[in-house]
């Protein structure tokens, strides 16, 4: 992960990898997990741009301060694939329930390869309920928004810890002096669970869910307790 939240520091390495390579697909977040961060114009006009099979996955553009999606790129470019869930937005993980934009030229071979009653009956009305309610999700995802601002700032102001702009609903910090694993540890024996990881290119970092105003003011004074 960069030390910054956008993609230039990618671009040129896939690119690179097309030429030498000769690859072929690219699967891409936007904006990205764990960091947060998004694609630019430029960085997303460099890469549909290259003789590849293009799969952006939107699974948190609903969060993005700007709504930045790329969704409609799709009716200029016949190489781009845009992916959609309900999971985090909507709040149906459990429904496992999406869907995807694809140019029509594809869509022969996905119903070919699709599997018969893939969808639940369940998942189906759960995401249909969703879209008869869209005001109340709406409402919420603005809640999510500006507890991210909040949350931000506040960690930005704990000496041992460097968050990364987001515009997803968690936000990824480094953890400095500290092991991650012992941060996530303590937290959990307070009922607090977060993600950490401990792994070359994102080693001792955490990354903190969006949650209610009580939640993140009981994990900012959890955190500030800390050693």
């Amino acid at each position: 992960v960069p030390r910054r939240t956008d993609f230039s520091v990618y671009i040129d390495a896939v690119e690179q990898a097309v030429a030498d390579n000769h690859a072929r697909l690219l699967f891409l977040a936007n904006p990205n997990n764990p960091d947060g961060g998004v694609l630019s114009r430029h960085d997303f006009q460099r890469l549909v741009d290259l003789p590849i099979l293009f799969v952006m996955d939107e699974a948190y553009i609903q969060f993005s301060d700007q709504r930045t999606s790329f969704l409609e790129e799709v009716l200029h470019h016949e190489n781009l694939i845009v992916l959609r869930t309900f999971s985090k937005w909507a709040g149906l993980a459990g429904m496992r329930i999406g869907y995807g934009i694809f140019p029509e030229a594809f869509v022969p071979n996905l119903m070919r390869a699709k599997q018969p009653y893939n969808v639940s009956a369940a998942a189906e009305e759960a995401a249909l309920v969703t879209m008869r309610n869209l005001g109340k999700a709406e409402i919420n995802i603005e809640k999510i928004i500006e507890q991210r601002a909040y949350l931000f700032g506040a960690l930005q102001q704990i000496p041992w810890l460097s968050p990364y702009p987001s515009q997803a609903n968690f936000i990824l910090c480094r953890v400095e002096r500290y092991e991650a694993r012992e941060v996530k540890d303590y937290l959990r024996n307070q009922g607090i669970l977060i993600r950490y990881f401990n792994k070359p290119g994102l080693d001792d970092h955490i990354r903190i869910s969006i949650g209610t105003s009580q939640q993140i003011q009981r994990l900012l004074t959890a955190l500030k307790g800390y050693k």
